[in-house]
């Protein structure tokens, strides 16, 4: 290969590397767009006015920011009170329910749970370390959330001893940032240092 070919190639590659970010944005918001048209055209085919329309979205989106206010100032919503209560005598659909809720959470900024701990564990063999999430514990033993780079939402969960983690000073959004950015976002090179 010519070493023109060679720079046109690298060049194209930074280029594609660098548009990426912006279309995974793109494909949320035309992802959300369309979302939300659907359940506009839904409502609208349903009632066949705008203004009863306009009307139920205004209604949803009081009913959203004050569920999500009484959560911040309470911790917990009796709307949210109520559907757990119903969905919780659903077989099979509250399971579903129950563990995509604990995910979230997993998540969320606002709870206080355990996936707020990151460490680094030797995965998937010896001496090739990687950030996990804990998920949960159990006395000395650990349930870990190893994620794949670059997509942070797939991954493997894992049981394993205290004694054969390294404890991080990462929090979730740094070590996901780490993991998406493959490695690139990594402010922690002095914890990389020390392990073994």
């Amino acid at each position: 290969m010519t070493d023109l070919a060679k720079k046109l190639l690298n060049d194209f590659l930074i280029g594609v590397f660098a548009v990426i970010p912006i279309v995974v944005v793109l494909q949320i918001i035309i992802f959300v767009k369309g979302l939300v048209s659907d359940l506009f055209q839904v409502v609208y085919n349903f009632a066949d006015n705008y203004v009863y329309t306009a009307l139920v979205f205004a209604i949803s989106f009081i009913l959203l920011a004050y569920i999500g206010n009484t959560i911040v100032k309470k911790g917990r919503s009796w709307v949210i009170s109520l559907f757990d209560f119903i969905i919780d005598r659903i077989p099979f659909l509250n399971t579903i329910y129950r563990v995509l809720k604990k995910v979230i959470n997993m998540f969320s900024t606002n709870e206080k749970t355990m996936a707020k701990e990151v460490v680094y564990v030797e995965y998937p063999k010896d001496g090739i370390w990687v950030p996990a999430y804990v998920t949960n514990k159990y006395e000395n033993k650990y349930v870990l959330f190893i994620p794949t780079s670059p997509n942070p939402t797939s991954g493997f969960t894992v049981i394993v001893d205290k004694n054969k983690l390294i404890a991080s000073d990462m929090d979730i959004e740094e070590a996901t940032s780490f993991i998406v950015s493959v490695g690139v976002d990594y402010n922690k090179a002095s914890e990389a240092l020390h392990l073994p």
